[in-house]
């Protein structure tokens, strides 16, 4: 199973998916791939926000290795799945779908709910860590 989580910039909320579902999947021996991509550009080859990383390290988990990266059509191709976080990021990553089937592996990460982007507000790190990593669990059930 390869699975691709996205967010806008790929430094706050699909790190902490990313990172999140790595961790678990591998403690559930799961032979998944994880990975995280931003629809914009502004963050390419840098490492998650600094209050992503401290919310997951505060929870349990290490992002510090990731790197950001945008999202492409050759993506369709290599994941099973793709979640994003919010419906911008549903409605970006689908108009560059080419078929329904490439449609159909795009998802909102919290079924019909949007992940708040805490970008701009500190306080909300901690919080989206905690119902990513809820989630994350919840998708490890339904799918292994």
């Amino acid at each position: 199973m390869k699975i691709l989580m996205v967010c806008l910039g790929n430094i706050c909320r699909s790190p902490l998916a990313e990172g999140i579902m790595r961790h678990l999947s591998k403690e559930k021996n799961l032979n998944w791939e994880i990975a995280s991509a931003g629809t914009g550009d502004w963050h390419i080859g840098k490492a998650p926000d600094r209050r992503s990383t401290l919310a997951a390290k505060t929870s349990g988990y290490d992002i510090s290795n990731q790197r950001a990266q945008q999202f492409n059509y050759d993506m369709f191709v290599e994941y099973d799945l793709i979640f994003v976080m919010d419906r911008n990021n549903l409605s970006d990553v689908q108009r560059l779908a080419r078929t329904a089937e490439e449609r159909e592996k795009v998802k909102l990460f919290l079924d019909n709910d949007e992940v708040t982007d805490p970008y701009w507000d500190d306080s909300l790190f901690e919080p989206v860590c905690k119902q990513v990593e809820e989630r994350c669990k919840q998708i490890i059930k339904q799918l292994s």
